[in-house]
């Protein structure tokens, strides 16, 4: 004879669905959260599962002298939303959730810098676009005041809170890509210096950089300020991105002694030609002779095996989000394209930066 699922033979109390749902709230969890509310929960008086074994540990606070949490649980526990809860835990179908949970369980989101999971509890109360202009005007007040690092953190939270409509198979979040994004703005090889986004004209220069390394919408906020408070934001927000920076710059500056090397080698080639062989047969021995992919393995601080340009281009996006401003790609000799560092002698980004040689 089959056997039949019982109901949970211990009744989940009152105290435990607050204390879990609060917990939730104050982690900024949305996905513990939700799952407070569904069918199967074992917050359910008609679940199998019983929630105070270890297996469900994870709903539980684990610390609840935590300020944050005696702050939810105090919200959970008002009479108005208890009531609602109860009547979500025992209805058939999906929960309504509460609002007031869902807009403090993104407040403290944002504070973990728990972004996407604040795009989502946003976009679900259909205010996150109103979340973003506050932190832009936030970041705007804060920039009046040359207070860069705070107006740095409340761009960036903004961005962060952007949403992409055009994910499958529902909207999602927009997360950083910068590997992605990277790529295609070095997808056509540039037929002259300029053509390279290193070598672009100062101000075009810091414009692209700002809208890569947050949004275009971000960066003709910035606009209108001046251009050395740009700049400065720039130096903020890059280093804000990569707490790694320095090193990079260390590696930059091995990477151009390296072309500065081979360029001495290879300045004149009909000089050092053998009487039986042409210059270009020459030049291009010299070319082989010379191991080009260790510059960009010297950029990214590690080889990659029969790494291509858009690899090593990939792999450093991931690393330091700012260093494709400052590369280009190259080809060197017949079948052999790498990527160099690339920038404008006295820009002052590049000097900010620490990437500049003397």
């Amino acid at each position: 004879m089959a056997s039949t699922a019982t109901l949970n033979p211990v009744p989940v109390s009152q105290d435990t669905v607050d204390a879990c749902i609060a917990w939730a709230v104050s982690r900024g969890d949305m996905v513990n959260f939700r799952f407070c509310f569904i069918s199967y929960s074992p917050l359910r008086s008609d679940s199998t599962e019983d929630v105070s074994t270890p297996k469900y540990s994870y709903l539980r606070p684990a610390d609840e002298n935590d300020p944050h949490y005696r702050e939810a649980l105090e919200l959970v526990q008002r009479p108005e939303i208890r009531d609602h809860v109860s009547a979500q835990l025992s209805k058939k179908g999906q929960a309504q959730l509460p609002w007031e949970l869902v807009l403090k369980l993104a407040d403290n989101a944002v504070r973990l810098n728990k972004m996407t999971t604040a795009a989502q509890a946003y976009e679900l109360l259909r205010i996150r676009r109103r979340m973003m202009e506050l932190f832009y005007v936030e970041g705007d007040r804060a920039l009046d005041d040359n207070r860069i690092d705070d107006a740095v953190r409340a761009y960036a939270k903004a961005t962060a809170l952007g949403y992409d409509y055009a994910a499958f198979p529902e909207p999602l979040p927009a997360v950083p890509n910068y590997q992605t994004r990277a790529l295609m703005m070095h997808a056509i090889y540039p037929q002259k210096p300029e053509d390279c986004i290193a070598l672009q004209p100062p101000d075009t220069h810091l414009r692209a950089a700002l809208g890569y390394l947050l949004s275009d919408e971000a960066a003709a906020r910035l606009d209108s300020r001046p251009a050395p408070t740009r700049v400065a934001f720039l130096e903020t927000l890059v280093r804000t991105l990569d707490p790694e920076w320095d090193a990079f710059a260390k590696r930059y500056h091995e990477a151009c002694d390296m072309i500065l090397k081979y360029g001495d080698k290879n300045k004149n080639p009909e000089q050092d030609a053998d009487d039986g062989a042409s210059l270009a047969e020459e030049i291009e021995k010299a070319q082989k002779e010379r191991d080009w992919n260790a510059i960009p393995a010297t950029l990214l601080g590690r080889p990659i095996d029969s790494g291509a340009w858009w690899q090593y281009l990939k792999e450093l996006a991931y690393q330091h989000p700012a260093a494709p401003l400052f590369i280009s790609r190259q080809i060197v000799s017949r079948d052999v394209e790498i990527l160099m560092p690339r920038y404008v002698k006295n820009s002052e980004i590049v000097q900010r930066l620490g990437l500049a040689i003397d």
